[in-house]
């Protein structure tokens, strides 16, 4: 039967499939009926469900999302930080568990987000706020704790500059003096003066030299702590009862003090002196040279008979020219007096030049 001018012919169906409904537009078209001839039947998946009221179930600890581009992956822990505030899901397992729960979250509350607004406290009534002030304030007993503590400060500060003092500064200012003092007397003995004789109180005659100790250091007339040992200088006991002889005094014993720490401290190190070390006296004439002979460790101040012309317990028996050191023991103190005892040995004239003990 021909077709009618003017009509569409009906496109046969697909091959397998039903026949499209007459008229439609897609009726010589069926995708699923060609994916279905291919592949065989296919069944449409289904709607996803509604999700349940039920709480959810515990999570697996062996369960893992599935992933299509990741064969292994660990925890993801990022959730716990991105989103601190979300209540946790409730931990099931024993006390372990609960402790490593706990340890992944880091111990503790999280601080809030930027932005995160807090419930504003309530304002303290005025009876609160006294209160709160006033135990903000410290008790007497901490005032005063704290007033004792900084008093010790302050006196351990001061201890320690005036030993500073004591132990550093004096030596060095002592030393300036007493070089001062000693390049004076070399001036003036180049000029013709300091002759022997009487000098004042504090005035430098002669120069002491101890090879052995490394000590060259100037004499003065008298003992006094201001005039002359505080000034780093040796004093010669020349007054009253404690007079002595003068090392150019044919018979005598010429005693002279120094200190033993702080201000120069000359004769520090006196006590390490041997039988026979040479102690060379230089005067504007002369050089006077002994040796040490004896030695008192340690005796009293008012023990004034080791500087008698002839010095009790110094081992010397009759008049003869001696030479007495003193200076104070223990180191540090002042409580008792080390001795230390010397006779002549050699009177050379300063035309000859210096003795053997200072040359070699």
């Amino acid at each position: 039967m021909a077709p009618v001018e003017g009509t569409v012919p009906p496109t046969p169906p697909a091959y397998g499939g039903p026949q499209a409904p007459q008229g439609s537009p897609s009726e010589w078209y069926d995708p699923e009926g060609y994916r279905r001839d291919w592949y065989g039947s296919q069944q449409a998946p289904a709607p996803p469900a509604a999700p349940s009221p039920a709480p959810s179930p515990a999570p697996s600890p062996v369960a893992a999302p599935a992933d299509e581009t990741l064969g292994l992956r660990t925890a993801d822990t990022r959730r716990i930080v991105a989103e601190p505030y979300e209540r946790a899901e409730p931990v099931t397992g024993g006390r372990a568990e609960r402790r490593r729960a706990a340890k992944g979250r880091g111990g503790r509350r999280p601080a809030p987000p930027a932005g995160h607004a807090t419930a504003p406290s309530a304002p303290m009534s005025r009876m609160e706020a006294r209160r709160a002030a006033k135990a903000a304030k410290d008790s007497p007993a901490v005032v005063a704790s704290r007033a004792v503590g900084e008093i010790f400060i302050s006196l351990g500060v001061l201890m320690l500059l005036f030993v500073t003092y004591q132990l550093w500064w004096t030596n060095i200012r002592a030393e300036q003096i007493a070089g001062q003092e000693k390049n004076k007397i070399q001036e003036e003995w180049a000029k013709g003066a300091g002759k022997p004789g009487v000098f004042a109180p504090g005035q430098g005659f002669a120069i002491m030299h101890i090879p052995k100790l490394d000590v060259v250091v100037p004499i003065a007339e008298g003992i006094s702590n201001e005039k002359v040992l505080d000034r780093g200088m040796l004093g010669h006991y020349g007054e009253g009862k404690l007079k002595t002889a003068m090392p150019e005094d044919k018979q005598g014993n010429f005693a002279v003090a120094g200190h033993r720490n702080t201000h120069g401290e000359p004769f520090r190190y006196v006590n390490k002196l041997t039988p026979g070390d040479p102690i060379v006296v230089e005067t504007r004439d002369a050089y006077y040279t002994y040796e040490m002979t004896s030695v008192l460790p340690s005796t009293v101040p008012s023990n004034i008979s080791v500087i008698e012309p002839i010095p009790v317990g110094s081992g010397f028996t009759k008049p003869g020219r001696y030479i007495t050191l003193t200076t104070c023991t223990p180191e540090f103190t002042s409580t008792y007096r080390l001795i230390v005892w010397g006779k002549m040995v050699d009177e050379r004239p300063r035309s000859e030049g210096k003795p053997k003990a200072l040359v070699g």
